[in-house]
């Protein structure tokens, strides 16, 4: 049996160590993540300005990982809390890809549908689409999109802001596909393809 640190009694850790999850993880993250020479110090967490609104710290969630809570951990919304902003990669004495192991979360959370609220996977999933489609985000459909499934009632206290935004230029009701979008669309199939392969 592990023995059983403060952190391990807070994450309910009583598990054996089973590192088949952890390896997973590992191999499904772009590059080299470095998961594997965590050691614990709280560094990532300690410098994440989303940390108060995960269910588990980074940290915490790379020792589920070490014991192979593999519901646990894809139904966290630790990786969805997750803003991108690097804070815990340029923090980690290790240089551990921690952002990186999050988009690996995410996407196995989606593919085996363990996340909890649909909402912050369809938004995505929405996203990305339109990224196919268009080359870039269409803010106005996709916050229509997402409001319209998942929070229909918020959309009258937003209106006010989406019609200034829509004044002002900031948005526009109709996308704009980028310039080049036959190399993005070539980019993004290769991408598809090397993924399908691994």
């Amino acid at each position: 049996m592990p023995e059983m640190t403060d952190e391990r009694v807070r994450a309910h850790l009583t598990h054996e160590e089973d590192l088949s999850l952890l390896h997973e993880v590992s191999m499904k993250t772009a590059g080299v993540s470095r998961l594997e020479m965590c050691i614990q110090c709280g560094s990532c967490g300690g410098s994440c300005p989303s940390e108060m609104d995960m269910d588990h710290t980074p940290r915490t969630l790379f020792a589920m990982l070490r014991a192979g809570m593999r519901d646990e951990v894809l139904q966290s919304n630790t990786p969805w809390v997750c803003v991108s902003c690097y804070h815990c990669v340029v923090r980690c004495p290790q240089n551990v890809h921690i952002t990186d192991v999050m988009y690996t979360l995410k996407a196995m959370a989606i593919r085996e549908k363990k996340y909890r609220d649909a909402a912050a996977p369809d938004f995505a999933e929405t996203f990305v689409k339109m990224v196919e489609k268009y080359g870039r985000s269409y803010e106005f459909g996709l916050a229509s999109r997402h409001y319209l499934k998942h929070a229909p009632l918020r959309m009258v206290s937003m209106a006010a802001m989406g019609l200034g935004m829509l004044k002002k230029g900031r948005i526009s009701m109709k996308p704009r596909t980028i310039k080049g979008m036959e190399q993005l669309t070539a980019i993004l199939n290769k991408a598809k393809e090397m993924e399908l392969a691994a």
